[in-house]
């Protein structure tokens, strides 16, 4: 297994989207020290993902019937794939992200080491440290699993909740390691038995961003949307997956009571928009909510952009209003870009915003206290200033790529030998 440019990192995800999950995965394959570990990533589709991988020189491998859906044979496709892939790659760490793949991978990892454990039983011996402190048996790779908010944080019934964290517990215990996000996902497993020890928290981090100029940004969200807004038009922005854990359903609702109060706004309706970034299954619903709100060229839908954060400049607000997160990526580029940010009470986002300091956080689903935070930073532009300064520092002192590569490198140097 051993390569000249050092240990063979196989990252695996589910889907092949830019959402967090995929954003980190990219952040770690493109920084992580050539020298010592080599990656590569194994997903499902061909998304976006995919492209800006291999726009970087990392060698991406495709794994066909790996889906977020849920269905028996599906499973068992893509976990023989998964396993086809482990041996193909002969990685010494596999890493994992999201769910799905999260329990598939590990099984398939402990298959894995099993195989080469019976078929080569001379292989069981430890050598000595290698690739700069790393120390590995020749015979078995380790896995890692980090999880971008528990599924089971998710609303659903109370059969399906308690097997989805049993699922979830299995995977920390088939698991070398667990990564969580924020201190809420930590909390969240606090009372899973024999795997405390396993689990360890790493913020998501980020570097420096490029973003276009306030004119062009708004010029290409413009050109995209095929309708003009007026130059003085106050701009409150969401980049996010069209997905219902997004609660973009509930900002819509909060847009369309902010607009429709004329007399108690300090702007007129026709000078407010709400521009949404992202694509995915929620497209539909929402397009109908905005017929049905009479919000047409008000809110506006620009589907999926390949570096949607650029835009960020083109906004006034940025507005996050999901049910569920880890730690949202788009709320730290949002405090990169010095934005005033509202933001729901979810996950790791009260890690990030000190409410009425560095932002504004609310409860979630609650669309009148969206509209109300939306009010107040409308009418007191002085605010909008301070609380996008603020986050800007926090962000920057606190939220950095490179503490959370570190963070995870040091991880990879302290593995545990496997236990199988």
């Amino acid at each position: 297994m051993e390569n000249k440019n050092g240990l063979k990192t196989l990252y695996i995800i589910t889907k092949s989207n830019w959402g967090g999950a995929g954003r980190y995965v990219y952040d770690l394959a493109t920084h992580m020290p050539k020298d010592k570990l080599e990656p590569v990533v194994a997903l499902g589709g061909s998304g976006i993902l995919k492209q800006k991988l291999e726009t970087n020189g990392i060698k991406t491998l495709t794994i066909p019937d790996l889906e977020r859906d849920v269905g028996v044979i599906k499973e068992i496709k893509a976990f023989i794939n998964i396993f086809k892939i482990i041996k193909e790659v002969e990685p010494d760490i596999v890493h994992l992200n999201s769910s799905k793949v999260g329990i598939l991978g590990a099984l398939a990892v402990r298959l894995y080491n099993l195989s080469l454990i019976l078929s080569t039983p001379a292989r069981t011996e430890q050598t000595p440290a290698r690739s700069g402190g790393f120390n590995f048996s020749l015979s078995t790779c380790k896995v890692i699993f980090t999880a971008h908010g528990w599924a089971f944080k998710e609303k659903r019934g109370p059969v399906v909740k308690k097997i989805i964290e049993y699922i979830s517990w299995l995977t920390i215990a088939l698991c070398d390691v667990t990564i969580v996000v924020s201190e809420d996902d930590r909390k969240k497993v606090s009372k899973f038995i024999f795997v405390q020890k396993k689990i360890q928290l790493v913020h998501n981090g980020i570097g420096p961003q490029n973003f276009m100029e306030r004119t062009g940004a708004r010029k290409i969200i413009i050109e995209k949307t095929g309708r003009s807004q007026n130059e003085e038009c106050l701009w409150i922005g969401s980049i996010s997956e069209l997905h219902k854990n997004k609660g973009l359903d509930y900002a819509l609702k909060a847009f369309w009571e902010l607009t429709r109060q004329t007399s108690n706004n300090t702007m007129e309706p026709d000078k407010i928009a709400y521009v949404i970034i992202g694509e995915g299954e929620e497209r539909k619903n929402l397009e109908s909510a905005i017929t049905q709100e009479k919000l047409t060229g008000r809110a506006l839908l620009i589907g999926e952009y390949l570096n949607a954060a650029s835009l960020l400049y083109a906004f006034d607000i940025f507005l996050l209003p999901s049910l569920k997160e880890g730690l949202p990526y788009a709320l730290l580029e949002a405090g990169v870009a010095g934005l005033p940010v509202i933001a729901t009470n979810v996950g790791g986002v009260p890690e990030i915003i000190e409410d009425m300091k560095s932002g504004i956080i609310i409860k979630e689903k609650r669309p009148k206290e969206i509209e109300k935070a939306l009010k107040f930073l409308i009418d007191h532009p002085e605010k909008r200033k301070e609380f996008g300064e603020q986050l800007q520092k926090t962000v920057a002192e606190n939220f950095t790529l490179e503490r959370m590569v570190k963070e995870t490198i040091t991880l990879y140097k302290e593995l545990p030998k496997p236990n199988m």
